[in-house]
């Protein structure tokens, strides 16, 4: 876990989290390596034993690469999705790991408009910084707060899997009123739980 001293900031927190995941991502075994922890830990958890639709991320920069879970769920014939920025925020189109893909905004890439859009009941969530109390702190454009919120009255409920590297972990995130808790946290040494904390 890392701290700043004193109170920091979002940004402070965001830019010290994303540095040390940069640095972190210089080693492409050891990012091999926590991809395929990460992989792990997150097919152990009951959450992922459903049908789905589960919503992974096409990854960017230095994120943990959610690949090998999306490919794992996909052998047990889950209902996979990814996410396209659009005006009015983030969709969910039908996707499987042998599906073509093109540009979704943001820099990453997702299905093409001719892919079914759906409802996901699992989110896979990528972030800049994390505390054990289930905030999180993303790339500051609000994307995910807008998508879980909408879902959440859409669907009625959405599980929320914040994914990234321990070296991510905040002493605290200064959470927002329109901050939505992640229900899990799955990094490549560990599970967190929230509200077991």
């Amino acid at each position: 876990m890392h701290a700043l001293s004193g109170s920091p900031s979002k940004d402070e927190l965001r830019r010290a989290a994303l540095a040390r995941r940069d640095q972190a991502a210089l080693d492409v075994d050891t990012m091999v390596e926590a991809a395929e922890a990460l992989r792990d830990n997150a097919l152990s958890l009951p959450e992922l034993a459903g049908a789905g639709p589960v919503a992974g991320y096409w990854p960017i920069r230095s994120e943990i690469d959610p690949r090998p879970i999306l490919e794992a769920l996909a052998d047990r014939g889950c209902a996979l999705a990814l996410p396209v920025c659009t005006p009015q925020g983030l969709v969910f189109r039908a996707w499987q790991p042998w599906q073509p893909l093109v540009p979704a905004g943001f820099g990453t890439l997702g299905p093409p408009e001719t892919a079914e859009e759906v409802t996901p009941r699992v989110l896979l969530v990528p972030l800049a910084a994390f505390d054990r109390a289930g905030h999180r702190i993303g790339y500051g454009k609000g994307h995910y707060d807008g998508a879980i919120a909408r879902l959440s009255v859409v669907a009625g409920m959405v599980t929320t899997i914040g994914l990234a590297l321990a070296c991510q972990e905040v002493a605290r995130v200064p959470a927002e009123n329109h901050d939505r808790r992640l229900d899990v946290v799955v990094t490549e040494s560990e599970v967190i739980r929230p509200g077991a904390v």
